[in-house]
């Protein structure tokens, strides 16, 4: 029993060790055969690592590996997925990864495919915060050069925020409460996936709108959000934003979160303000304040003119004391007047009468008025012989002559006759005239410092081609 036992024991074994012998497999059998192992248990996995040696390829695929302390796992992220992430794939970030785990046959090697990517804790988040922070300051988006100042008083304002939450309506209560102004809500989400997308295309609508347009053009854009974590927050520190925020020809104000809350919007918007209430407070002032300064100006500039009416009233009666009675002045010109009318009222009677007794006198006496007629006749044939003593035929019957040029002036030297060309010679009996030659002319010139000489002259009458002195006739 015991060699037949043992027989039926050494058989058993035997046959065990043939079943589980290994099979022979090739390369590509076993490499499939990990591959569904792999994935189908690994069909979706979180991993947290930092990211280091990302590369894009020129397809656009993305290819970079995932660190701890200890270990390295590699990890590709498709062209797709890539541009839809909302966290930028940099060197040194700490990330959790979505995404399953998969085989590279080709070099017996695994890696996860990422499907979706985001920074692993909030101290991930300030890094890259800061990181573009310092980029757009290079890029001189931040300086204050390119700010706008935010209108006085803005007939419309553009609000970029949600139409259900609580930001739109502290908001609007604030503007009516203040100064009521005409409000255009532009909705978008202000958290998740897509809300930077949404705020920027916002803001860019904002500024597209025309005079045509039927909705009016805001003067001034609020892009407000309530408080909130870091990454609810992040939309408004997306590159998007930032750029459409810094391109808006509209002045624009920021009021995301609550005031310790600090967002790249804040760095790259015209005025920030620390809520959203407070952005209500920037973009217009309180009504009654207005009110009062008006009404302060008012009574100033009022009493202003009355007191420079006053100084100039009594500037005027100053001067006025210092000028005559004009009424007075016109009465004693009248008086004056009246009194010369006066006069010559009476000196044209006493005229007439003077006359009519003359006129009496004559019909009485003619003797005597013909006496009077003879006595002024004799007056006026004294006066007669007078003026004829000293007329012009008179002198020149007594050998004086009047030379005359050529405009018919008078000539009064020998200089001037020089320069004539024809003299009228007049005497007591006729006139001569005589032409001066040139040489004669020049002659003359040079010897007026010498004895006179008579100049030639042509006689015009009876001999008028006889050549002789002035003087002979």
């Amino acid at each position: 029993m015991l060699d037949m036992s043992f027989d039926f024991a050494m058989d058993s074994q035997e046959q065990a060790n043939k079943e589980n012998a290994p099979q022979l497999k090739t390369v590509t059998e076993l490499s499939n055969e990990i591959k569904r192992y792999v994935e189908g248990n690994f069909s979706r996995v979180l991993v947290r690592g930092e990211i280091f040696g990302a590369k894009r390829a020129d397809s656009g695929h993305w290819y970079l590996s995932l660190k701890d302390e200890n270990s390295v796992l590699s990890a590709v992220c498709w062209r797709g997925v890539a541009s839809s992430l909302k966290t930028k794939i940099e060197d040194g970030l700490e990330v959790i990864a979505s995404g399953k785990i998969t085989t590279f046959s080709g070099r017996s090697s695994y890696q996860l495919v990422i499907e979706s990517l985001e920074p692993a804790g909030q101290g991930a988040l300030l890094k890259l915060l800061e990181e573009r922070k310092q980029q757009f300051i290079k890029e001189g988006l931040f300086d204050v050069a390119h700010k706008k100042p935010i209108p006085f008083l803005p007939t419309t304002i553009g609000v970029v925020s949600s139409a259900s939450g609580a930001v739109i309506r502290d908001i609007i209560h604030r503007i009516r409460d203040r100064f009521p102004s005409h409000i255009v809500l532009w909705p978008t989400p202000v958290q998740g996936e897509g809300a930077a997308e949404k705020v920027a295309e916002a803001i860019r609508g904002f500024n597209a709108l025309t005079p045509e347009s039927p909705v009016k053009r805001p003067d001034v854009i609020i892009v407000a959000r309530g408080g909130g974590s870091l990454e609810d927050l992040w939309p408004f520190n997306e590159e998007v934003v930032i750029r459409a925020v810094y391109d808006s020809e509209i002045p624009l104000i920021s009021a995301v979160g609550h005031e310790t809350d600090t967002m790249l919007i804040d760095y790259v918007s015209d005025k920030r303000a620390p809520t959203p209430t407070g952005a209500a407070e920037f973009a217009v002032p309180v009504r009654d304040e207005l009110l009062s300064v008006v009404n302060i100006l008012d009574n100033r500039m009022r009493n202003s003119i009355r007191r420079c009416l006053e100084e100039y009233k009594n500037r005027i009666e100053g001067l006025s004391r210092g000028i005559p009675n004009l009424q007075q002045i016109l009465n004693e010109n009248i008086q004056k007047l009246d009194y010369r009318i006066e006069r010559l009222q009476n000196a044209v009677k006493n005229m007439l009468l003077q006359k009519k007794g003359m006129l009496a006198l004559a019909e009485i006496k003619p003797v005597y008025v013909n006496t009077l007629i003879e006595k002024y006749k004799e007056r006026l044939s004294g006066l007669t012989h007078r003026l004829e003593g000293v007329s012009v035929d008179s002198v020149l019957k007594r050998g004086f002559a009047w030379i005359k040029g050529d405009n018919s002036q008078t000539i009064y030297s020998v200089s001037e006759a020089g320069k004539q060309h024809h003299l009228v010679i007049r005497f007591a009996d006729g006139e001569l005239s005589a032409y001066i030659s040139p040489q004669t002319a020049v002659a003359d010139k040079k010897a007026e410092k010498q004895a006179p000489t008579r100049p030639s002259v042509k006689k015009v009458g009876n001999d008028e081609k006889k050549q002789g002195s002035l003087f002979d006739f």
